[in-house]
């Protein structure tokens, strides 16, 4: 019996159009997860309760696995409010006044010089503290009742690009909906769009792709390439032109400890701000020899499981992917690509310091740029540094800053942003808001233990 017809139970299709493997369907179920708190008590509004049958092209409903994501104990939801998370962080670094965001233009940010200078010196501790959360039963963006999503993590920024429509889009991991609905309405990815300049409580939503009003839909489903798939999560975007790209990576098995392994990584498109996505063929990256009989492994690839996308400024034509290995405990690679390629890994530049070089299409050429062990990270430039700036989780779980004048380097020591004992549960996945690139930064950060995004700010030294 073939695969296909094992699984038909679950109404998984995969179509091809247009070079695109564009998936219809749902996440299998796996193991289930507490739900309580503040999530647990919220109610779909009468007459919702009950979802559309998958095969009537119902959204996609499971549970989230055990131990997904991070070393911190199961969620609970709701656990902590914002008036008890701000009492964890020094007062001293608190800012009180209305945090304002500058609306950018769609254009990148002036380059740093060509060649690169010395290393950053080690900064001094910044001044961080909480804004708000994103989403959860806490959230001024109400994201139960609008979206049906009660628990979420990650929340990767990206500008769309879009000078008529500007607005930044927020990817999030695999989702709760209302604890009540049949397995949770657990989706293995949503996405909100935000167009607030003012981020006085929260990055404000405006929007998110929906199956209908009240539930945001599951944006990047499986193209069906591997034997096993827990998870279809997020790690990067970016716009080019009308495009938007995702990169994603194929869960094979969530581990421990901050451990998991993937399938491959890819990058889905989308033509039309965020509503329809499908995955380029070209574009996959198998974790191993075995991982998918659809595309042949290229050593080197492993190291690309996880990405982060970051635009330069003028005078440089190439956009960067940083690459980690699947979990927390690999180092950071670099990657560079014409913007029209973003899609095809064969015309991808790796940066190789034993040659001083960029090595095109040879992913086994790169070398470590960020010594790990690091966790989900982002970048960008920052026109007060005059530096290229990079977030990630370190070994302890902190959120760390390293700078640089050059996406391959030299990356300075880390400067300590946020400790893990300032917020117990479990942080993880500083994102960058694209629109701050000053003294000012705006960063989403998950914690674990309630399972919700909030969103954070540091004001430079």
């Amino acid at each position: 019996m073939s695969r296909r017809r094992r699984i038909a139970s679950l109404s998984v299709a995969t179509v091809t159009t247009a070079g695109l493997c564009v998936a219809i369907g749902v996440a299998a179920p796996v193991s289930a997860e507490p739900c309580t708190g503040a999530a647990a008590a919220a109610q779909p509004p009468a007459g919702t309760a009950a979802l559309p049958s998958p095969g009537a092209g119902g959204p996609p409903m499971g549970h989230r696995p055990a131990g997904a994501n991070d070393n911190a104990p199961l969620p609970r939801l709701g656990k902590l409010t914002r008036s008890l998370l701000s009492a964890l962080t020094p007062a001293q670094q608190i800012q009180q006044q209305a945090a304002v965001v500058p609306t950018p233009k769609p254009t990148a940010t002036p380059a740093p010089a060509a060649t690169p200078a010395p290393a950053a010196a080690p900064m001094p501790a910044p001044g961080t503290s909480l804004i708000g959360w994103v989403t959860g039963p806490e959230s001024s963006n109400n994201t139960i009742a609008k979206y049906s999503i009660t628990g979420t993590d990650l929340g990767i920024m990206w500008d769309n690009g879009n000078a008529a429509n500007h607005q930044v889009l927020m990817a999030f991991g695999d989702t709760y909906g209302y604890c009540s609905t049949p397995q949770k309405q657990w989706r293995y990815n949503v996405l909100m769009r935000s167009q607030d300049t003012s981020l006085t409580d929260s990055v404000a939503a405006s929007s998110a792709p929906s199956w209908r009003p009240g539930l945001a839909k599951q944006i990047i489903n499986s193209i069906d390439w591997a034997p096993v798939e827990k998870g279809i999560i997020p790690t990067a975007g970016i716009s080019v032109g009308n495009n938007q790209y995702v990169n994603f990576m194929s869960i094979k098995n969530w581990d421990a400890d901050g451990r998991w392994s993937t399938n491959f990584s890819g990058v889905a498109v989308s033509p039309d701000n965020g509503e329809h996505w499908g995955v380029y063929p070209t574009s996959i990256r198998p974790a191993a020899p075995d991982s998918t009989d659809r595309v042949a492994y290229t050593p080197g690839n492993e190291n690309f499981q996880m990405g982060a996308f970051m635009k330069p400024g003028p005078g440089d034509g190439y956009l960067y992917s940083f690459g980690t290995p699947p979990g927390r405990g690999g180092s950071a690679y670099v990657a560079r690509v014409q913007p029209a390629n973003v899609p095809d890994v064969t015309k991808y530049e790796y940066w190789n310091s034993d040659s001083n070089a960029w090595v095109p299409g040879n992913p086994g050429a790169a070398t470590v740029v960020i010594p790990g062990p690091l966790g989900e990270m982002s970048a960008q430039y920052n026109s007060y540094l005059k530096q290229y700036v990079a977030l990630y989780c370190n070994g302890l779980n902190d959120v760390v800053m390293r700078t640089a004048p050059a996406p391959q380097g030299p990356w300075g020591p880390e400067a300590m942003l946020v400790s893990h004992s300032e917020f117990p549960g479990g942080i993880y996945a500083p994102f960058l808001h694209p629109w701050s690139t000053g003294k000012v930064l705006y960063y989403n950060l998950s914690l674990w233990s309630d399972y919700n995004v909030m969103l954070m700010r540091t004001v430079l030294p």
